[in-house]
């Protein structure tokens, strides 16, 4: 049997910390700089143990986390087999959450991979979107965020006329409506005059909201160009002709999930998108269900639940559906959202995976 030589790293922004181990050995530990110069001092560390050793392979793993894959290209341009970890499908010890420590995490890391090699265990790696899908969830990502920040501005601007008494009349209408915006621009000319300070301060709320609304319809055309490009707008133009999905949907859905064809069939999915029920099973007790792994990327979810709710009030038959099921527990009607989520995100699935085959979309991509 080859020599490999097993690395679990625990990676932060500043420093990565390894324990390294040639098979059964006592692993060793060391810690690097997490830059450039530090980086290459690591990869010397390895290249030089493998000269040392004669192993045949370095065996590298790592829990996925905002740093990105950066390390991931590196490593695999060196020629060392990288993983990736899913941090939520790694088992931890109630002990081992309770003194959580940089030592222990790599140490932790460095078992599992012990596993795979060694004893064939499954790794919970995940999947590596190549750089394109990479390049484009960074703009997808950044529309979904400006669009939280507006909603947290409105909630802001909407709180502060309620601390002044100046609540809108019912002949308003709805917040942010066209009269809404009328009459908010009214209060900042006449209602707040008493109010200088807090006259000011809404002034910037809404300087920071109109700024960021413009931010967004940019956005919302760059996404709709890049919507049209050879790898995306087959895809789309079939997606958007479900009730409730519009572009960002369809984009969102595409960039986060990449490649559809990695999912075998539509219980992977749902577990990836966290609208799996989470379960609970001990002794002689039957599987209970509890609420819902909120695995998966949350973005996505945030879509999925805006596009179901648009398909429940457009869609007949997806009322229908939703109404049986709220009629069975009325008081959890959270329940039939999550069902109406699910459903959506596996019909795009079918739609997705059927387009992208057809034009062999990812058949190229490594």
């Amino acid at each position: 049997m080859n020599k490999v030589i097993m690395v679990g790293a625990d990676v932060h922004d500043k420093n990565i910390l390894v324990k390294v181990s040639l098979g059964k050995e006592q692993p060793r530990e060391k810690s690097f700089a997490n830059n450039c110069s530090g980086r290459e001092v690591m990869y010397r560390y390895l290249m030089r143990m493998r000269e040392q050793t004669g192993a045949g392979r370095i065996v590298f793993v790592y829990e996925a986390s905002a740093i990105g894959f950066g390390l991931y290209d590196e490593l695999t341009g060196i020629g060392v087999d990288c993983y990736v970890l899913a941090p939520t499908n790694i088992t931890r010890s109630v002990r081992h959450r309770r003194r959580k420590t940089d030592p222990a995490d790599a140490l932790r890391l460095l078992e599992i991979v012990r596993g795979h090699v060694l004893a064939g265990n499954e790794l919970p790696a995940i999947w590596i979107p190549d750089q394109a899908t990479r390049e484009d969830r960074e703009l997808v990502r950044i529309r979904i965020d400006v669009g939280k920040k507006i909603v947290v501005l409105k909630a802001q601007i909407v709180a502060l006329l309620n601390r002044k008494g100046l609540r809108k009349p019912a002949e308003v209408g709805k917040n942010w409506s066209v009269r809404h915006r009328r009459w908010l621009g009214k209060n900042l000319e006449e209602g707040m005059t008493q109010y200088p300070r807090s006259r000011q301060a809404l002034e910037s709320l809404v300087r920071q909201l109109r700024a960021l609304e413009e931010e967004e319809r940019t956005l919302d055309r760059e996404i709709l160009a890049l919507s049209k490009t050879h790898r995306y707008q087959p895809v789309v133009k079939e997606l958007v002709r479900l009730k409730g999905v519009g572009i960002l949907t369809a984009m969102v859905f595409l960039t986060e999930l990449g490649d559809l064809s990695r999912f075998g069939n539509r219980r992977e999915l749902g577990a990836y998108l966290g609208l799996a029920p989470s379960s609970y099973e001990s002794g002689e007790r039957n599987d209970r269900k509890g609420h819902i792994t909120h695995d998966g990327p949350y973005r996505l979810r945030k879509v999925l639940c805006q596009a179901s709710w648009s398909r429940v009030r457009t869609d007949p038959d997806e009322k229908q559906v939703y109404a049986r099921i709220v009629a069975r527990n009325p008081k959890k009607k959270k329940i039939a959202v999550v069902a109406a989520m699910r459903r959506l995100g596996i019909r795009m699935w079918h739609v997705g995976l059927r387009v992208q085959q057809e034009e062999g979309i990812f058949a190229q991509v490594a």
